[in-house]
């Protein structure tokens, strides 16, 4: 008994230190990784509920919020990027979760430097690799069907204003943003608060949430320079991303990623590009706990249905958590009668295609680019290979939110961001919405049996309404949730058995 206590505890110490490289051997030799994922925050259970489903893997989420952690062969890579909740894909190189920086600032930038040359780098490039290679496949089959930059500029004339695209552009692709800037090592991006998510929502109520600054290192840029002189081939370029959350550390992103980036380029000898990178080394530092990765994707997961994008667009990823909060069954009918630019019910078409959704909007503009966005979506499906699908179940209409012709006690689930009064309608104007909305919701909705998901950062206003609307709703369960910079409130509520009143006094 001695003996099989010791050789359990061998095996446990070893899955262990091989979990913390980032890589344990699979089934056979097969090539296993650790992938990290960052997902809306708020929704790290959806999503690893999700990858328990799909993958068969267990997750552990991160103490950072808004990441999870997961293991799987390397030839599970497709279907890793076709997850619904993840947002964006890295393989962990190591991981330390109790990483102790020293006091000064040099050593602890000096400690990083020489932890480049400690890390296991083979397995997690060998994976980046496999990565890469399924990436040029995709590329290389959809190239007929890409839009020319062209039509994507004119796509971005459809948004409201100016501020409007700025705010659709998040600071996971700050790849783009550092377009104007002189090569350099590395990239940061602080997060002063720890509870702040890495993935600032494009529900774009606000988009200045955290600041990515670019990090300057002449020295290594022209040492790259160089090296590209000598004509080496197939030399990679490289850019190093930090995010860091914290208020204990003697030592800013900016310093990180400089100091790191330029062990990562002695030790690979690869060249410096902060534009047009073939490699991102991620360095994730959370309080005491230390990430180093290495990206799978080049933009987020959740750009995948929207085409033409409104003021308040909200993100597909976190679109599907609140879908899947409702726990949707096949024949259900769902509304979301705020649809904006339709980005619940397109999420819930893709993935729930045996029920059927209608999407409604007040505001012609925005019913314009949901219908615009489906056909995008139906144009998509008929260029895939092996799609046989004639269409979507999915119906949008003009309608007024508090008088929706709908009948009684029709609907099975209502899923729907809410207008916060910051960029769409006022505070104010809340107070009088909120309650109007929870009873028309309550009337369209199965007694019993109906349920409904809804968004809303006005929580004051929205419990006060939900207060008065007691006898109909009754509140199951609250997800929180950060988007863009705004701490919100994902509602789960159950219809009661109780009649909706007709009548249109609600204080």
């Amino acid at each position: 008994e001695a003996a099989v206590a010791a050789a359990r505890a061998a095996a446990a110490m070893a899955e262990a230190a091989v979990g913390c490289a980032g890589l344990s051997p699979g089934p056979g030799a097969e090539l296993a990784a650790v992938i990290g994922a960052t997902v809306p925050t708020g929704f790290e259970l959806t999503a690893a509920a999700e990858v328990q489903e799909k993958l068969g893997s267990a997750s552990r989420i991160s103490r950072d919020r808004g990441k999870i952690y997961f293991e799987v062969p390397a030839d599970s890579l497709p279907q890793v990027h076709r997850l619904r909740s993840v947002d964006n894909l890295f393989v962990v190189v190591q991981e330390f979760k109790d990483y102790q920086f020293r006091e000064s600032k040099e050593d602890a930038l000096k400690d990083l430097e020489d932890l480049v040359k400690k890390l296991p780098w083979t397995n997690p490039l060998k994976v980046w690799e496999l990565n890469n290679s399924l990436k040029k496949r995709k590329t290389k089959r959809k190239k007929q069907n890409l839009p020319s930059a062209a039509s994507k500029e004119k796509l971005n004339d459809d948004r409201e204003e100016g501020a409007d695209q700025k705010d659709a552009v998040e600071q996971e692709d700050c790849a783009q943003n550092a377009a104007s800037v002189e090569p350099a090592i590395g990239q940061e991006t602080e997060e002063t608060q720890g509870g702040a998510s890495q993935n600032g929502e494009e529900d774009n109520e606000q988009s200045d949430a955290k600041e990515d600054t670019q990090a300057g290192c002449e020295s290594e840029s022209q040492a790259s320079d160089s090296q590209a002189g000598e004509g080496e081939a197939k030399v990679l370029k490289f850019r190093v991303t930090c995010n860091r959350a914290g208020d204990k550390h003697s030592f800013t992103s900016n310093e990180a990623a400089r100091d790191f980036g330029g062990a990562v380029q002695e030790h690979f000898q690869w060249k410096a590009d902060m534009t047009n990178f073939d490699v991102e080394v991620l360095l994730n530092i959370h309080n005491s706990e230390v990430v180093v990765g290495i990206a799978l994707t080049e933009e987020s997961l959740h750009r995948r249905n929207i085409t033409h994008f409104g003021p308040t667009t909200l993100r597909s990823t976190l679109a599907y958590g609140m879908l899947r909060l409702c726990d949707p069954q096949p024949t259900d009918i769902i509304v979301d009668p705020m649809c904006g630019t339709g980005a619940i019910p397109i999420e819930g078409a893709t993935e729930w295609p045996s029920c059927y959704h209608i999407a409604g909007d007040n505001n012609p503009q925005a019913v314009k680019r949901a219908a615009n966005n489906i056909s995008s979506l139906l144009r998509k499906n008929e260029n895939k290979e092996s799609s046989s699908s004639l269409g979507i179940p999915l119906d949008i209409i003009q309608w007024d939110i508090c008088n929706l012709p709908l009948r009684t006690g029709s609907v099975d689930i209502v899923v729907s961001d809410m207008p916060f009064g910051k960029r769409i309608g006022s505070k104010k104007k809340n107070w009088d919405l909120y309650p109007a909305c929870l009873m028309e919701m309550g009337r369209i909705c199965t007694p019993g049996t109906g349920r409904a998901v809804l968004l809303t950062q006005d929580k004051k206003c929205f419990a006060k309404a939900l207060s008065r609307m007691g006898h109909i709703w009754r509140k199951a369960h609250t997800v929180w949730v950060n988007v863009g910079g705004l701490h919100a409130a994902v509602y789960l509520l159950k219809r009661t058995w109780e009649r909706a009143e007709e009548k249109r006094s609600f204080w």
